[in-house]
């Protein structure tokens, strides 16, 4: 595959918002040269050191410190004695005859319904919720029952009851896992806070399979991910019945847990029957989601750090520290990505380790050019964009007037310097996003996820580079022979990711389905990291034939953010749409336009730009796009972005290179030597390389 000359091009072409000539030279000489350190929400700059008397009294906040609601007492339901002896008949069914179905051995095993613990899980659930609600729930609960119960099939689309919204993220985590282990024939899902209950179409599935006693209990036995545990299936002779157990845990749990079949115990030789043992995978057991008794006994932890990296990818980073930490990379959550050829601060959170067990390796990581520090414990993870910003320090060496300008080159720097601190930059997302100088750039992979192509999404992740390292042998052996396991003898170890889907791919196969099983090896973020970055060059080209099309005036048709400090989430009563009067009037500066980034909840400008959005759907052949993925749970909502941004607290220096203490400040500069170290603050999610295309006039 040749590199995408192509894309290369589109970025380049992209159009500036100054007039001014510009200059050239060399920005990441070495990773020393570009600098970057995250701005937290209070403003402060995340490598200064915290005080130990803050990191020291740090205390994790309760989960169930919650005022609770009084108890329900559910005999009292008009409708609740045949539901609830029906649905918590359930719910005591293995609180007899136990041993078939869960092993305690030397293990733990979990015991449904007999234990104080339980009964307190149960209670959970009214205990959170008002008496109606509560009513309601076990209402609603009884009629999927009943309803499965008379065979009657549930008609798309499915039946949903709201729990209404619970802000606490602790508190909404203990009642979606309440609400689980209480009615496992149904699901809860999270909705902006909002907490939603569907039935669990898998565990109607199951019983067709095996008895609802089974799948009672196997669903609550899956939920509760109690450490070291392992759930037993009733003894069956049918080998071919067996099989489809097992096909149907491994298609539906595959990445949570595993299954064996062992002979039944205490049973003569002769017997041919077989019990089938589910058990978690190790990775799943120890990080699975948090379970209901975790929250209660404070022992979900986070552990907040500042990552220093040096000339490292950041998804490497993590992955690298999840290695060591014996966790996976989606115990890690952070508010930005951050470069790779560059030093680079930021806060990173990892859940369910100790800050002693993350100082153990400090040593360790260091050898890849990583550092941790300001490590204390915190409330909760991060989510992105819950940042101010990023300051930068940069250096741009060898200055140099454009090819044919005779100008003095001092006054050139200072020139674009000054327009780009008044007017500011295009606010294009950088070509870092998209994996500049790779042959297979991240929006192909997004575009073809988008379009559920998951086989060709795998082959574009796994396309090698003209190179002979180990990772691009391994690549290329893979895109040859679609040999998974052989492939992962040759990935390096430290190729986390990619290990990741190679081993799913040797689980399931090189088929559709297969490879969808295999991005289910990615955490969340980064599955929808690749569909970003399709919407984020979109956007780029949006943004570059707006401003071709109209230039900085403010048009009828524009789409605008009324709000003074400009999110990219504004609520849709903010984006104002830009009349012909207002448009005449000059109501309006190009700084509040905004652009969408593509998505299910945007609205287009009307304009020749909307216009332009059509088109491009219609190129790449997602007219009919939702801009959602079922397969792989993902949603992409949209957003808006300003057109302009500016540089905040800037301030440079001239210099000669090599020598930062000599002052070039006199009338005799050796300008072939000239080196800029430049300075500023950015918004978050916006590109110091854009902004410095924006000065030089050339792509950096």
């Amino acid at each position: 595959m040749e590199e995408d000359t192509d894309y290369t091009i589109r970025f380049n072409s992209l159009c500036f918002i100054n007039e001014h000539v510009g200059f050239q030279g060399n920005i990441k000489n070495s990773p020393g040269d570009f600098i970057v350190i995250e701005i937290d929400e209070q403003g402060q700059l995340v490598n200064k050191a915290i005080d130990e008397t803050v990191l020291v009294n740090k205390i994790l906040p309760e989960p169930n410190d919650f005022a609770k609601k009084p108890k329900l007492n559910l005999q009292n339901f008009s409708f609740e004695e045949r539901s609830n002896q029906e649905v918590n008949s359930l719910a005591r069914c293995s609180s007899g005859d136990q041993n078939h179905q869960l092993d305690s051995g030397k293990e733990d095993h979990i015991n449904d319904g007999t234990s104080k613990c339980e009964e307190e899980k149960a209670d959970v659930v009214s205990s959170f919720l008002d008496e109606k609600t509560n009513e309601l729930l076990n209402h609603f609960a009884y009629n999927i029952k009943e309803k499965w119960n008379s065979k009657t099939e549930l008609i798309e689309p499915f039946p949903e009851f709201s729990l209404g919204r619970v802000l606490d993220k602790n508190q909404r985590a203990i009642l979606h896992s309440a609400v689980r282990q209480k009615f496992p024939f149904l699901i809860t899902v999270g909705k902006n806070s909002e907490v939603i209950v569907k039935p669990n179409l898998e565990y109607k599935e199951l019983c067709h399979l095996v008895s609802e006693e089974e799948a009672f209990s196997f669903f609550k036995y899956l939920d509760a991910k109690k450490e070291n545990s392992k759930f037993t299936f009733k003894p069956n002779a049918n080998k071919d019945h067996r099989k489809a157990v097992h096909h149907f845990v491994n298609k539906k749990f595959g990445n949570l847990v595993e299954t064996k079949s062992f002979p039944e115990q205490n049973c003569g030789a002769n017997s041919p029957n077989l019990v089938i043992t589910v058990r978690f995978r190790e990775k799943a057991r120890k990080h699975g989601r948090r379970s209901f008794l975790e929250c209660q006994e404070g022992k979900v932890i986070y552990t907040a750090f500042t990552l220093q990296k040096e000339n490292l990818e950041m998804f490497e980073a993590l992955g690298f520290l999840a290695l060591k930490l014996g966790v996976i990379p989606s115990d890690f959550s952070y508010a930005g990505l951050k470069d790779k050829k560059a030093v680079t601060y930021q806060t990173i959170v990892v859940r369910k380790v100790t800050p002693e067990r993350l100082k153990n390796i400090e040593k360790e990581i260091k050898k890849k050019r990583m550092n941790v520090f300001n490590i204390r414990c915190v409330g909760d993870s991060l989510r992105l964009g819950q940042l101010k910003g990023n300051h930068f320090d940069i250096v741009i060496r060898n200055l140099k007037n454009k090819i044919n300008d005779s100008a003095a080159l001092k006054e050139r720097v200072l020139e674009a310097i000054e327009n780009v601190k008044i007017k500011g930059f295009v606010n294009y997302y950088g070509p870092q996003r998209f994996g500049k100088g790779r042959k297979v750039h991240t929006d192909q992979i997004g575009l073809a996820l988008l379009k559920n192509e998951m086989m060709k999404a795998v082959k574009l992740f796994l396309t090698p580079e003209d190179l002979d390292d180990p990772v691009n042998i391994a690549k290329k052996h893979f895109l040859q022979t679609e040999d998974a396991k052989g492939t992962l003898s040759l990935m390096p170890e430290f190729k986390v990711r990619e290990r990741a889907l190679l081993e799913s791919l040797h689980r399931f196969g090189m088929t559709e389905e297969g490879c969808i099983q295999a991005w289910f090896s990615f955490p969340h973020s980064m599955r929808i990291f690749y569909i970003h970055a399709y919407t984020s060059r979109v956007w780029n080209e949006a943004a570059s034939y707006r401003l071709a099309t109209y230039g900085a005036k403010v048009v009828e048709g524009d789409l605008v953010c009324l709000d003074e400090v400009v999110d990219e989430r504004p609520p849709s009563d903010k984006i104002h749409l830009v009349t012909e009067e207002e448009e005449a009037a000059n109501t309006y500066a190009i700084h509040q336009v905004v652009l969408p980034v593509l998505g299910y909840n945007i609205q287009f400008p009307k304009n020749k730009v909307g216009q332009w959005y059509h088109e491009v759907l219609s190129r790449d052949e997602l007219q009919t796009c939702r801009f959602k993925v079922p397969n792989l749970k993902l949603n992409i909502p949209g957003c808006y972005r300003q057109i302009v941004k500016h540089p905040h607290n800037l301030s440079y220096q001239l210099m000669r290179d090599h020598d930062p203490h000599i002052s070039t400040a006199g009338p005799h500069v050796d300008e072939a030597a000239l080196s800029l170290l430049i300075s500023f603050d950015l918004d978050a999610s916006c590109y110091a390389t854009v902004c410095l295309r924006e000065m030089m006039k050339h792509d950096v």
